[in-house]
């Protein structure tokens, strides 16, 4: 179920849009349901529709719509021409509670067992909006009563319903047909099923999850955020227990998947986005953001450095404060160093750039010394053009290397030179105006102000 507004986020966007750990709450549900191998997984979906039918992904995703939302009973009716199937079981569960663990909904389904309804339900020390369970005296599941219409003594009972259920998709189907709306939101409740299952005689039972995150809703930035460290520190306990050392687990950011070889070391406050590589004995330093990125073995990323779409060799250095934009590709051995930005190029091993420098749609061969406030002038104003440094080359500081040029092996390039023209191998090449003094010259002066 995905179709609703969630007022409580002040937000235009659709709640089930929302990002927990870099992913929306709907994609974390739909990926649990992709481990089920269900024959049919069916979306509902209502406010801003056509926004989260855009961004949903899964194999086979069937959307149907509930327009307007009138209830849980509501977006289930809508799902029934979906529900092909009669003698399947229907799982539910909610788009705005993206923990829900794989094994959890396959337990809640196999209590189903084609026959009983199933409810997932838990104990909360804070039950406030939640529907209670109702049992009967030996225990035995008689309902749920919704937080709105639940008298002073049931709003006292700690076990909840969760909002996801099992149920064979026959009797789902003559249940949700048969619902009203005779309540005080004038809605048609899901949870109205219970009742109708125990007058039928049809088992009612209740299974747990292993923790309460895992049923956890978000109808508020305040829970959102909640989730959000409760996400952090699950990932980072189960990075610790790989070997991985972090400074401080509670400033760590996983928003996507990192992996990382044995005797990694990471400080605190770094951003890890999409799919992340680390190699064995990586060192990540304080506050960087590394995203789609793989970092070979051995290697050192000091503090402050940005790493996207990018792939660093063993032993490489990089940073403080260094960005590598996307297709940087380096060697073993490479150094970069801080403010040095490097986009779409390669840098054979043992290459340097340690000071202030750019390099973009470069070939830059092994063991090439690029120095301090250099840069590659890639773009004429329409077109980008790729420059090429032999092995061995020597840059000096402050120079410009216009695209296209191709500087041989072994040259070197006189600082603050402009090179236009390809340079041949072994070669010096000094292309700046000679110094020259300027006799009798005075610097300009403001005029002075009369008092």
């Amino acid at each position: 179920m995905a179709a609703g507004k969630g007022t409580r986020m002040k937000s235009a966007r659709p709640k089930v849009l929302h990002r927990l750990g870099g992913i929306s709450l709907l994609q974390h549900v739909l990926n649990s349901c992709a481990a089920l191998q269900a024959a049919r997984t069916v979306v509902i979906t209502g406010h801003g529709a056509d926004e989260v039918e855009a961004e949903a992904r899964g194999v086979g995703l069937v959307f149907v719509r509930q327009v307007p939302q009138l209830g849980t009973g509501h977006a289930i009716q809508q799902a029934l021409p979906a529900l092909h199937d009669a003698a399947a079981t229907t799982l539910i569960l909610n788009g705005d509670v993206p923990l829900i663990r794989a094994d959890t909904a396959a337990a809640l389904a196999r209590a189903c067992d084609g026959e009983k309804l199933a409810l997932l339900t838990i104990e909360l020390p804070d039950a406030t909006g939640y529907g209670r369970i109702l049992r009967d005296p030996s225990g035995g599941v008689r309902g749920i009563v919704e937080h709105k219409d639940a008298s002073a003594a049931q709003r006292e009972i700690r076990e909840i319903y969760t909002g996801m259920m099992a149920a064979p998709t026959a009797a789902l189907r003559r249940w949700v047909t048969a619902l009203k709306n005779d309540n005080a939101q004038r809605e048609y409740y899901l949870t109205d099923i219970v009742a109708m299952a125990v007058a039928e005689g049809v088992p009612v039972v209740a299974t747990q999850p292993a923790s309460e995150t895992e049923v956890l809703g978000v109808n508020s930035p305040v829970q959102l955020a909640d989730l959000e460290r409760r996400l952090q520190r699950s990932i980072a306990e189960t990075l610790m227990e790989a070997g991985v050392r972090l400074a401080d687990p509670a400033r760590l950011d996983v928003r996507g998947t990192l992996r990382c070889g044995s005797e990694v070391e990471i400080d605190v406050n770094c951003v890890f986005e999409g799919r992340v590589t680390l190699g064995d004995g990586v060192r990540i330093g304080a506050n960087c953001v590394i995203r789609d990125a793989d970092i070979g073995a051995g290697a050192v990323v000091q503090p402050f450095t940005h790493i996207e779409g990018a792939k660093v060799g063993p032993q490489a250095t990089i940073g403080p404060f260094a960005r590598l934009r996307p297709g940087a590709e380096l060697g073993e051995e490479v150094h970069i160093g801080n403010f040095v930005e490097v986009k779409n190029s390669t840098l054979g091993a043992g290459a340097k750039a340690n000071h202030l420098a750019y390099l973009g749609d470069t070939s830059v061969g092994p063991r090439v010394n690029y120095g301090a406030g250099s840069i590659t002038a890639n773009y004429d104003g329409a077109h980008k053009h790729r420059t090429v440094i032999g092995a061995d080359v020597h840059v000096g500081s402050n120079c410009v290397l216009v695209a296209p040029v191709h500087i041989g092996d072994g040259a070197t390039v006189g600082g603050g030179s402009t090179v236009t023209q390809d340079v041949a191998p072994g070669k010096l090449v000094v292309a700046r105006a000679r110094q020259a003094v300027i006799e009798g010259w005075k610097r300009p002066q403001k005029p002075k102000k009369k008092a």
